[in-house]
């Protein structure tokens, strides 16, 4: 982190001292048995954050997100998504495999779904004798194309669950950002489903770990099967000690990732061959395109020549990230580098 300015995700995040010191000093127990204190203190602080009854520490997004499915469906049933959420688009097809769910998808912009989106493909198996049952719907605050969904909307999704008596799920792995954002407490946001996963190693610094949240039944329910998937570790408040200062002290910081995102996205947006989506500048992530035909495999090789690790494009769309560890002299850097690989690639 220290050798390179880093901006393929905000996963990359080293520890600071601070965080350090505070997994060095944990008190840890058995975390299977209910021992360890510290992943306790965790649960129970995370739990209140977001106003949920209950939590349980997992080792990952993915796995919180996959273990939510486990929880929420019945073997054989359907979730009704955004066909560019994270779950469907970089959970390597795992619901197919843990849960035995098939994703029932809606075509959206940058992750939005509506009353009607959800109406038209909610399914029961009793109405016809081809129908698998609807048994859950996601939705992803903040979305991985860097938008922000309204509150509105969320209210309105979670409602239209809630008419049909299905849960609502939220991929929040994200959602410190998405708060931050639009300004209110992330109970705000998490009011709106019934269970909500949120990442502590995104934007938060800590080296492992995400919160799965819900009422206590669930997460009853979701303990036994967090042990199914091999997640019941031991001596982990040493990972917990991390995530309580993520929490406590690292969500208080994101602002400053986003006012270096757009200060990064306006300076990329004046050079002439970059397209900059800017609508979607809301949390630390910057999207652009180039204008001519480039060799990004070449750009990538570059930009690490120079001190600097960024991801190929996908889609046609490169993603640089915003963190702790970036700072207002790093993006001059970055442009700076753009520049001169553009000079040279004439």
């Amino acid at each position: 982190m220290k050798n390179f300015i880093d901006l393929r995700s905000d996963t990359v995040t080293l520890q600071p001292d601070f965080m350090k010191e505070a997994m060095f000093k944990a008190e840890v127990g058995d975390d299977v048995y209910g021992d360890d204190t510290t992943i306790n203190e965790l649960e129970k602080l995370a739990a209140e954050i977001v106003g949920k009854e209950a939590a349980l520490f997992v080792p990952s997004g993915t796995f919180g997100n996959q273990l939510a499915l486990f929880t929420h469906c019945k073997r054989g049933s359907e979730v009704i998504l955004a066909d560019s959420n994270h779950i469907v688009v970089h959970e390597v097809g795992a619901s197919a495999i843990i849960a035995g769910v098939q994703l029932r998808t809606i075509e959206t912009l940058n992750g939005v779904i509506t009353k009607g989106d959800i109406e038209k493909r909610i399914r029961f198996e009793e109405e016809d004798i081809h129908f698998p049952s609807t048994s859950l719907i996601c939705i992803e605050n903040a979305h991985s194309s860097g938008n922000v969904l309204s509150l509105e909307n969320m209210k309105e999704v979670y409602e239209t669950a809630k008419k049909y008596n299905l849960p609502v799920h939220l991929d929040g792995a994200r959602i410190f950002n998405a708060a931050t954002y639009l300004n209110v407490d992330v109970k705000e946001i998490a009011k709106y489903c019934n269970s909500v996963m949120f990442c502590l190693s995104k934007g938060l610094c800590a080296p492992v770990g995400s919160i799965l949240a819900g009422d206590a039944e669930f997460i009853k329910r979701a303990r036994k099967k967090r042990k199914v998937l091999g997640g019941g570790l031991r001596q982990a408040g040493y990972l917990a000690a991390a995530g309580i200062v993520a929490l406590k002290d690292m969500t208080k910081r994101l602002k400053d990732d986003h006012d270096n995102a757009k200060f990064l996205a306006e300076e990329l947006d004046k050079i002439p061959d970059l397209t900059v989506d800017l609508n979607n500048v809301k949390i630390n992530m910057v999207f652009f395109k180039f204008n001519k035909e480039i060799n990004t495999k070449a750009l990538t090789e570059y930009f690490k020549k120079n001190g600097i690790k960024i991801n190929d494009a996908e889609n046609g769309k490169l993603r640089f990230v915003t963190h702790y560890w970036i700072t207002k002299e790093n993006i001059y850097k970055i442009i700076k580098t753009m520049k001169d690989f553009l000079a040279k690639s004439i």
